[in-house]
């Protein structure tokens, strides 16, 4: 399929990037140092979510700084060794002019940073979890994306893991395209899924990008 934007919103995590390894160990860690059951984590959805609400779905809020500020900590120490770029996002990225693109996070600007460092991607634009009163699903970040590059939300393409960002993507008015990275087919609403961005391709032009994703 063919899709042209004058802007393209990468989602980090299962999306550029995949964490998941030092997520689960450090979450983990976390969870037993605050006294937290296997039960009632194992009912909390920890991707494509900040921090501070999968917290606030286990602990009192009198303890939240604190334990937000923990997991923040933690996930920042781990990122040698447990974070890799995922199948085709260097080749991708470095096709793009910078201006052309942004990091869509829902992490803290510190820990994506960190996390993108890790891999060598340094985004000119990005939005994390420290610029938005509301996360994914809702359409806020990838709304305030736009506004920052200066372009209609209506010319971004988002490119997505989780049901949430999707969600987020269709409700701002930009085009979608999945990636079965983290995700089941059946769980991924989007213009175009793909299993990764090595099945993307791009061409820059001076009215702005040109994609072919999937067949």
């Amino acid at each position: 399929m063919k899709l042209h934007a004058e802007a393209l919103l990468f989602d980090n995590d299962g999306t550029l990037i995949s964490s998941m390894e030092s997520v689960n160990r450090c979450w983990t860690r976390w969870a037993g140092e605050y006294g937290i059951t296997a039960e009632d984590f194992a009912r909390v959805e920890l991707h494509g979510r900040p921090a501070a609400e999968i917290a606030a779905d286990l602990l009192p809020a009198h303890v939240l700084p604190e334990a937000v500020a923990r997991i923040e900590h933690l996930e920042v120490e781990d990122v040698a060794g447990g974070v890799v770029a995922l199948p085709g996002t260097l080749a991708l990225l470095a096709q793009l002019p910078p201006e052309r693109w942004a990091v869509v996070t829902s992490a803290t600007r510190r820990l994506a940073e960190a996390r993108l460092a890790e891999v060598g991607v340094l985004p000119k634009m990005m939005i994390a979890a420290d610029d938005i009163t509301r996360g994914k699903p809702d359409p806020e970040p990838f709304l305030l994306a736009a506004r920052r590059l200066g372009v209609d939300p209506a010319r971004c393409v988002v490119f997505e893991d989780a049901p949430a960002g999707l969600a987020a993507g269709r409700a701002a008015g930009m085009r979608t395209v999945a990636l079965t990275t983290t995700h089941g087919l059946d769980e991924l609403a989007a213009d175009v899924v793909v299993p990764d961005l090595s099945a993307v391709s791009v061409q820059v032009t001076a009215a702005g990008v040109e994609i072919t994703a999937g067949e």
